[in-house]
């Protein structure tokens, strides 16, 4: 076999990657020769250009060699050859020495730093929250406290996760954006270790919030984390308010008694399953939640005013200009919307919605309120609902028991979904029967939705799939989007609108959704991200959330304007105010129809003056506390 002839390039080129293979003395040499090839011409050439140089040959070669030694720090020493020899060493155990140093600085540099960007230092702040565990909500619930915070003048939000310190500063920058004075800190390290939680001062910390993760066993985690908080915080005589979200309702006993006596646990699954219903019971209700849960707008606050001791609560209503009261905590006990005439104690405090903490001012109201123009009449009676559940998924039979609370006889839920063998279990302890009906079908598919009369049920709630193990956490927001799509098909076919509420997962396809700006959509992550933000600022809003959303209790609502005012009248809104304190409920706001698709805010105007003055019309509604 003929061999293959190599040229002298390759042959060159192979035996110096050899050389170089050999390890770091072949490294070693090779840079003192090229350093030698390039400074001792070079030296040359200097000395030979230099007018003043030696003019015999010995002297200028020795004037190069100093040259060369001053350039690599040999010394440079002329002489006998034992005094150079000599030279030369003592240069390279001072050039060893001094690279050795340095060596050993830049590797305590590289590791100092390569801590700092992996967050193990640890956070020397005062009254900071801290957020433990990472999902989507972390984004919400940090960019609410900054929103919270826009105000203070210092401020620290410490987040710990197992993530990579720069991933999350760099996912924080770009979901939250800027984040004004607050300080944001990331530090890394399993939640679950109570070493590592040291490491955000959780016994400086004003209030430690604990997020689930996106996985099936995030429950269990929650309740480990909880339990290495309380170890962490072990001697430590105040410790500060949790924060905690499951969510199976399983979980919280657990999560309960490991978060200790001020702990707060929120059941996301059954809050959102709530809220759900409610919108789906009354359309545009979502936009309501929304606007009162973040911090952009108008929320709860407890204030306290001496100068309503002894009066009553009705009285408490048109006593506040720019706030609308709803409630009172007494002890640690909420009283949404109490009957008019309660006499508020000296240690009341009044529950109002404020633009913020300093806004809410007394002063009489009553100069505005026209008895003339206040309905009369009886209030618009309750009628039986037929709810499209399209979907099934873990808090489907959270609604059904949420729906069969309100139904009044001859209600119906109808529910459209591939009967696999987990939903037609789920289905049946859940009660079919006349109330509920399972109906076998691919919601994705247009055929499954043409075989329904769409138009005749009072709400649609479209559910997505729970996520298989091994699913991305956004597939069954893929489902619902298809099937949107599918349902305004079906809109523009007959022109006439669905009322549809729309569960996701992942808030960013929001904007992918095919519904109208102001359609119900629930965020499920969003919502608790909301609520645990809300919290953490006042615990004690816990249990005026808890009363708000409940299915029993005193909880927002959306009522005709007609049972407030008479239609076409321009009145201020201290008269809604007052028709609604005759019926025992708060008004906080109103959602006009005229404005529904056009305003900022969809028609909802929460917490609008009390002198304020708008002609009411057909169609609009109030925004009232109060029960059904």
């Amino acid at each position: 076999m003929a061999q293959r002839r190599t040229s002298f390039g390759d042959r060159l080129r192979y035996w110096f990657d050899s050389t170089l293979a050999r390890g770091a003395s072949a490294l070693v040499g090779w840079m003192a020769l090229l350093c030698l090839a390039v400074v001792v011409p070079a030296s040359a050439v200097v000395v030979w250009t230099d007018p003043d140089a030696p003019r015999s040959l010995p002297g200028r070669l020795a004037q190069v060699w100093h040259l060369t030694g001053e350039t690599l720090r040999l010394g440079g020493a002329t002489g006998t050859p034992l005094r150079v020899t000599m030279s030369v060493l003592l240069a390279l155990v001072a050039l060893l020495y001094v690279s050795t140093l340095v060596g050993l600085i830049t590797t305590a540099l590289t590791e100092r730093l390569t801590a700092l960007r992996r967050g193990r230092s640890t956070v020397l702040e005062q009254g900071h929250v801290v957020v433990l565990g990472w999902s989507e909500q972390v984004f919400t619930v940090v960019g609410e406290l900054v929103a919270a915070n826009a105000n203070q003048r210092r401020a620290a939000v410490a987040v710990l996760a197992d993530r990579d310190k720069t991933a999350m500063e760099e996912a924080l920058a770009t979901k939250v954006g800027p984040v004004g004075r607050t300080r944001l800190i990331c530090r890394s390290g399993p939640t679950t270790d109570p070493a590592v939680l040291t490491l955000t001062s959780p016994a400086t910390a004003g209030v430690v919030l604990v997020l689930p993760r996106d996985e099936p066993d995030a429950d269990a985690e929650v309740v480990k984390t909880l339990l290495a908080l309380r170890a962490a915080l072990a001697g430590e005589e105040n410790r500060p308010p949790v924060v905690a979200a499951v969510r199976d309702d399983r979980y919280r006993l657990a999560a309960c008694l490991a978060a200790g006596p001020g702990g707060v646990v929120l059941e996301s699954d059954t809050v959102t399953a709530r809220l759900i219903v409610q919108a789906a019971r009354r359309p545009g209700l979502s936009l309501v939640h929304q606007e009162l849960l973040d911090f952009a707008g108008d929320e709860f606050y407890l204030v306290g005013e001496a100068s309503l001791t002894g009066r009553t609560f009705g009285d408490a209503l048109l006593s506040y200009p720019t706030s609308c009261v709803v409630g009172l905590v007494r002890g640690d006990t909420p009283l949404l919307a109490p009957p008019p005439q309660t006499a508020i104690a000296a240690d009341d405090l009044l529950i109002v919605v404020s633009r913020d903490d300093d806004t809410a001012w007394a002063g009489e109201c009553g100069q505005w309120v026209d008895k003339e123009v206040m309905a009369s009449g009886p209030p618009t009676p309750a009628r039986p609902e037929r709810v499209l559940m399209l979907g099934w998924n873990r808090r489907a039979p959270l609604m059904v028991d949420q729906l069969r609370r309100r139904a009044l006889p001859g209600s119906a839920v109808d529910v459209v979904a591939d009967c696999r063998e987990e939903t037609v279990r789920q289905v049946r302890e859940s009660g079919t029967g006349p109330f509920l009906t399972l109906h076998q079908g691919d919601v994705t598919r247009p055929e499954t939705l043409q075989r329904l009369d769409v138009h005749s049920y009072d709400s649609v709630i479209v559910l997505g799939q729970d996520p298989a193990p091994g699913e991305s956490a956004d597939h069954p927001d893929n489902r619902t989007l298809v099937t949107l799509l599918l349902l305004r098909r079906l809109e523009e076919a007959t022109g006439r609108e669905l009322p549809v509420v729309t569960e996701l997962v992942d808030d960013r396809n929001r904007a992918l959704a095919p519904v109208s700006p102001g359609a119900d959509v629930i965020i499920s992550g969003k919502l608790i991200g909301l609520l645990m933000a809300q919290i953490s600022q006042n615990r004690h809003l816990a249990a005026v959330f808890e009363e708000l959303f409940s299915a029993d209790g005193t909880g927002i609502r959306l009522r005709p304007a007609d049972d407030y005012v008479v239609s076409g009248c321009e009145t201020a809104f201290a008269t809604v105010v007052a028709a609604a304190r005759q019926r025992g409920e708060c008004a906080i706001g109103y959602r006009s129809l005229a404005e529904a698709t056009a305003s900022p805010g969809y028609g909802v105007r929460i917490n609008p003056p009390k002198a304020e003055r708008r002609r009411w019309t057909a169609g609009d509604e109030v925004v009232v506390v109060g029960r059904d």
